[in-house]
Formats: structure tokens, C-alpha cells, sequence
């Protein structure tokens, strides 16, 4: 679903938005916190919003360590 739409509650932020700020920062890489510390969700519901959109195929990602993940936009 292209406006980030999913069953259930309806999110307060848009797929689109989240993929915004990839878009908009100098940082090759963003971690789960620093994402969350962005937007008015929490870090659980962003980790799991920012693993969709990797599963989709929209952000990889990578986990560093046990608990650190950094996600970044495909290259096109």
C-alpha cells in the first residue's frame, strides 16, 4: 500500500515520512534510535516499521552487534 497504510491501527506516521528522513539527512546511515528520536512513535513500533520497509525491499539495513540495526536507502 503506497501511503503506508497497514491493517490494525492506523499509523501516525506514513511510510512515506519515515522514508523522507532518509532522504533529507547528510548521514549515510541512520540507526533505529536515531529514527525514533524523529518521529512520534516509539523505538519498538519504529524498529518494527523500519524492518517492513526493509522487508519490502524500500531500506536495507544491517545489525551491528546484539541490538544496533542502521538502515539506509537503496541505491537506484
Amino acid at each position: 500500500m503506497s501511503d503506508g497504510s497497514k491493517p490494525g491501527r492506523k499509523p501516525r506516521v506514513t511510510d512515506e515520512e519515515i522514508l523522507e528522513l532518509f532522504r533529507e539527512t547528510d548521514d549515510p546511515v541512520l540507526s533505529t534510535d536515531e529514527v525514533a528520536e524523529r518521529l512520534p512513535i516509539g523505538r519498538s513500533a519504529t524498529y518494527k516499521r523500519l524492518s517492513s520497509l526493509r522487508d519490502e525491499g524500500r531500506l536495507e539495513g544491517k545489525t551491528i552487534g546484539e541490538k544496533n540495526t542502521v538502515y539506509w536507502l537503496p541505491e537506484t
